[in-house]
C-alpha cells in the first residue's frame, strides 16, 4: 500500500463557493424578514422593549424559528467556505471552527427557546448560550480579518470594525432598560448579519472570478454520446 499523499482532484471548486455564498447571504434575509413579520403577528409584541426570544415562544414561535434556523445555516455555510478556502494560519482555523460553533449555538436557541415563555430551566440554557455567542461573535471576525489582509483590503477592515463595534456594543446590552432593549437586540443582530453577508459577498465573488465570470450554482451539461441528458450536479471546475 503507497502511503503517497495525492492532491485533491479540485482545489476551486467555484460553483460550490457560489452556493454556499447565497446560503449565508439569504439566510439572513430569512432572518431578518422573519423577525419583521413576527412583529406585525405576534399580539402585543413591542418590538423596541421585547427581544427577538420573546418572538421565539407562543402560538407564532415558528414563524421566527424558521428565521434562527436560516441564520443559522448561514454560519454554517461561511464555516464551510472558510474551511474550503483557507486564507490563513491556525488563527484562520480557529475562526473557522468559530462559525461552526456559531452556527450550532444559534440553532440550539432555536431549538431549546424557552426565554419568553418565561420557563426557568429555559432562561438558564439562554442565558449561557448568549455568553458564549458573544464572545466567539467577538474573536470570529477580527481573526478572520488577518487571513484577508492579502487577499482583500476592504474585507479585513470592515471585518476589524465589525469586531470592534460587537466590542463596544455586545456588553451594553446586558445593562440596559428593559424599555430598549429589544431595539438594542435587533442592532446587534445586525452586526452580526453584516459579517455573513460580507463573507457570502465575497466568495461569491470569488467564485465567479474562478468560473470565468458565471455565477451558476446549477449547470445542466448537455452530452450527445448516445445518450440522455446528463446532469451535472455543482460542477467543480
Amino acid at each position: 500500500m503507497s502511503n503517497d499523499v495525492t492532491a485533491p482532484r479540485q482545489h476551486s471548486a467555484p460553483g460550490f463557493m457560489i452556493c454556499l455564498g447565497w446560503v449565508a447571504i439569504l439566510g439572513c434575509v430569512i432572518f431578518a424578514v422573519s423577525i419583521l413579520i413576527a412583529d406585525f403577528v405576534v399580539p402585543n409584541h413591542d418590538w423596541i422593549a421585547d427581544t427577538i426570544s420573546d418572538l421565539g415562544a407562543g402560538r407564532y414561535e415558528f414563524i421566527v424559528d424558521i428565521g434562527i434556523y436560516a441564520f443559522s445555516a448561514a454560519l454554517i455555510a461561511c464555516a464551510l467556505l472558510c474551511a474550503h478556502v483557507h486564507f490563513g494560519d491556525r488563527w484562520w482555523s480557529i475562526a473557522t471552527i468559530g462559525l461552526a460553533l456559531l452556527g450550532l449555538i444559534v440553532f440550539l436557541v432555536g431549538a431549546r427557546n424557552e426565554y419568553g415563555d418565561r420557563d426557568s430551566d429555559g432562561v438558564v440554557i439562554h442565558v449561557y448560550l448568549v455568553y458564549a455567542l458573544g464572545l466567539i461573535m467577538l474573536a470570529v471576525p477580527w481573526l478572520l480579518s488577518k487571513g484577508f489582509a492579502d487577499i482583500s483590503a476592504f474585507l479585513a477592515k470592515a471585518l476589524k470594525v465589525i469586531s470592534l463595534m460587537w466590542l463596544v456594543s455586545a456588553p451594553p446590552f446586558f445593562f440596559l432598560p428593559t424599555g430598549i432593549d429589544g431595539i438594542y437586540e435587533r442592532y446587534l443582530g445586525l452586526i452580526a448579519m453584516a459579517m455573513v453577508v460580507l463573507l457570502g459577498r465575497f466568495f461569491i465573488q470569488r467564485g465567479k472570478a474562478l468560473n470565468g465570470g458565471h455565477g451558476e450554482c446549477f449547470s445542466t451539461t448537455f452530452r450527445s454520446i448516445s445518450s440522455p441528458v446528463r446532469f451535472c450536479f455543482l460542477p467543480l471546475r
